[in-house]
């Protein structure tokens, strides 16, 4: 059976839900280079187990596949930007309210309520899910077909599989957030490699001064992008 891509460009840039209208930049492709391809491959995790690693990337690698217009999840750094962010304020729950108490069943305008850190969401969801994996199929997650692992996924997302720790639609939200964040963040936070988002959509980045092009509007921006770093296109 064929199941659909979780994520194509398209959905990325509009959100989650259904498409309303062809993306303009839809052609402009912005394929990795063969530089940043052996840049993905050589980064060595720091959070991250071996196990933790080949499913995230794994992931990523059919949230936001290679094929199509517009650089894939891997190419574009995000498992990298991902195991950075575990390391930061972020991954350690600082931004997250974790003292209880935490209702179930809430509307999501109330906000999180689990206890649980991005990493807690991580370490335990990954684990459950290889769990789950072996139970259906022998295999990690990792090591399944493309299709097995697309499908995974889905059933993720819908809640249609129970892991023991952390709800497995609350891990597969977490990794897709952190997949769009990773996608167009700067470079300087290690996704985005090479600004091949931002050239793919046509942003410019981190330029100082746009007030020639304000009153400018329909009219193509003719500069690529700049990195908070001052790396340009």
């Amino acid at each position: 059976m064929t199941h659909r891509l979780l994520l194509d460009r398209r959905r990325l840039l509009l959100g989650a839900g259904p498409v309303a209208a062809a993306v303009a930049v839809a052609g402009l492709a912005a394929r990795a280079t063969v530089a940043e391809a052996a840049s993905a491959a050589s980064y060595a995790p720091t959070f991250f187990t071996s196990v933790e690693w080949s499913f995230v990337t794994a992931a990523v690698g059919r949230l936001i596949p290679s094929e199509g217009a517009g650089p894939g999840g891997i190419e574009a750094g995000i498992p990298e930007f991902i195991d950075r962010q575990m390391e930061l304020p972020y991954g350690h729950g600082a931004y997250f309210y974790l003292s209880g108490p935490f209702l179930s069943g809430t509307p999501p305008e109330l906000g999180y309520q689990l206890r649980f850190t991005s990493r807690e969401i991580y370490r335990l969801g990954i684990a459950a899910a290889n769990v789950a994996a072996q139970q259906q199929q022998g295999k990690v997650f990792a090591a399944l077909a493309i299709a097995d692992q697309d499908h995974f996924l889905e059933l993720m997302e819908k809640e249609e599989l129970q892991f023991a720790s952390v709800p497995a639609s609350v891990v597969f939200a977490q990794l897709l957030g952190n997949a769009k964040e990773g996608y167009f963040a700067d470079p300087l936070y290690g996704g985005n490699r090479g600004m091949a988002a931002w050239k793919w959509i046509g942003f410019p980045g981190a330029r100082a001064d746009f007030t020639d092009w304000i009153d400018q509007a329909g009219q193509k921006y003719p500069y690529g992008p700049v990195a908070i770093s001052g790396a340009r296109d």
